[in-house]
């Protein structure tokens, strides 16, 4: 059986290649069966896949149904079985993805109050400046104690 992605839908809609919708339920989903003008059968596929794009809830294939401008179709709910619906989705991709967003986030944060920080600081009339001569001796003298340090290892 074909595939057809949303947009794919939504253009035969658009151009009148839809003849007939069917709503097909199966364990506790929902798949959207379309056949198009030109005989052949095909269903709803999830975004980026070929892999049918199965409703846990039957509200929403209706509403996806009328966004498309599908008003009218059929229903098959001879292998309906509730019981089996998924209780939870479980993404553990995205919820690694969300844990790395908020890190990123929390890391700004700090980042940001720092540089507020270092700003306010350098605002601040008290705030001892060190010349950028000072700043060379004082480095060149570190240095100097860490290659005679090198030379004794």
């Amino acid at each position: 059986m074909q595939t057809l992605t949303l947009e794919q839908l939504r253009t035969a809609v658009a151009t009148g290649g839809v003849s007939a919708v069917s709503l097909q339920a199966k364990g506790g989903e929902f798949f959207l069966h379309v056949k198009t003008k030109g005989r052949a059968d095909a269903v709803l596929a999830r975004a980026r896949s070929t892999e049918p794009r199965a409703f846990s809830n039957l509200m929403l294939a209706m509403k996806e149904l009328h966004s498309l401008g599908i008003d009218a179709g059929t229903f098959d709910l001879t292998e309906w079985k509730p019981e089996q619906k998924r209780a939870v989705r479980v993404r553990p991709d995205r919820a690694e993805a969300m844990k790395r967003a908020r890190e990123a986030m929390e890391h700004d944060t700090w980042f940001r109050a720092q540089v507020e920080q270092g700003l306010a600081d350098a605002n601040d009339p008290a705030t001892p400046w060190v010349s950028l001569e000072d700043a060379k001796l004082s480095w060149a003298k570190k240095r100097a104690e860490l290659l005679k340090r090198a030379k004794k290892a």
